[in-house]
C-alpha cells in the first residue's frame, strides 16, 4: 500500500458528484491515530479525497528465491497512482482483519499467489506517510510492510488489478533509481525501500 486537493471533492452547485458511485465510495477503511490505534471506520472514499483521513494500509514485498523482487504495474483503471510500479501489493485491512491475512487475501486476488507457495509472510516495518495525487486524491496512511520469498513463483494477475510485472534485483534497484525512473514507482515503496536499507 497523493494528490493535491480532489476534485472528486466536489463539483459545482446542482452537479452530481463524479466519483459518487466510485467502488470505493462502497468501501470501509480503518481510521488510525499516528501509533496505529484504531479510531473507528471511515468511507474509502473519503479517506482518499481533500486533505485525506489517516487510515491503515499495508504494502507487501515479494521476493523469489534469488533475491529478486516482484514489481507489479497498477492498473490503468486506478484511481491513484493508476499505471505506476508497486513492489508488490498494496491495500488495506478491513475491521477485525489481520494486516497478514489482508495481504495473504490481496496477494491471491491480485497475482494468484496461494498461501502454498510460502510459508514466511511477516511483517518488517510501519511508518506514517502523506502524499497527493494531482487533481484525484490523497493517501495518507500508517502504513505496515510485509514481506514474503515465493518458493513456487507461478503467478495469474488480475489484469482489472495488474497492468505488469517485472522481476528486478532489489539491491540494484535501490542503488540505482536514475536506471528505473522510468518505471514511475509508487511512493510508498519508495519509502519502505528506502527505510530498508537505512
Amino acid at each position: 500500500m497523493s494528490s493535491e486537493d480532489a476534485a472528486a471533492a466536489g463539483g459545482s452547485a446542482g452537479q452530481a458528484d463524479p466519483d459518487a458511485d466510485h467502488e470505493n465510495a462502497l468501501q470501509d477503511v480503518i481510521a488510525v491515530d499516528p501509533d496505529d490505534v484504531e479510531q473507528g471506520t471511515v468511507n474509502r472514499l473519503d479517506a482518499h479525497t481533500g486533505d485525506g483521513i489517516r487510515h491503515r494500509a499495508f504494502t507487501c514485498l515479494v521476493y523469489d528465491t534469488d533475491d529478486r523482487i516482484l514489481l507489479a504495474q497498477r492498473a490503468p483503471t486506478k484511481r491513484l497512482w493508476d499505471a505506476h510500479w508497486d513492489g508488490t501489493v498494496a491495500s488495506h485491512p478491513v475491521e477485525g482483519q489481520s494486516q497478514a491475512d489482508a495481504t495473504e487475501q490481496r496477494l491471491e486476488e491480485e497475482l494468484g499467489i496461494t498461501p502454498d507457495q510460502y510459508d514466511d509472510l511477516r511483517v518488517t516495518d510501519k511508518f506514517e506517510y502523506k502524499r497527493y495525487y494531482p487533481n484525484e486524491g490523497v493517501e495518507w496512511e500508517v502504513c505496515s510492510v510485509l514481506k514474503v520469498t515465493l518458493d513456487d513463483a507461478s503467478l495469474d494477475p488480475d489484469e482489472e488489478e495488474i497492468g505488469g510485472m517485472l522481476w528486478v534485483d532489489y539491491e540494484h534497484l535501490h542503488e540505482n533509481p536514475s536506471l528505473y525512473r522510468q518505471l514511475r514507482l509508487c511512493p510508498w515503496f519508495e519509502i519502505a525501500m528506502r527505510r530498508d536499507f537505512s
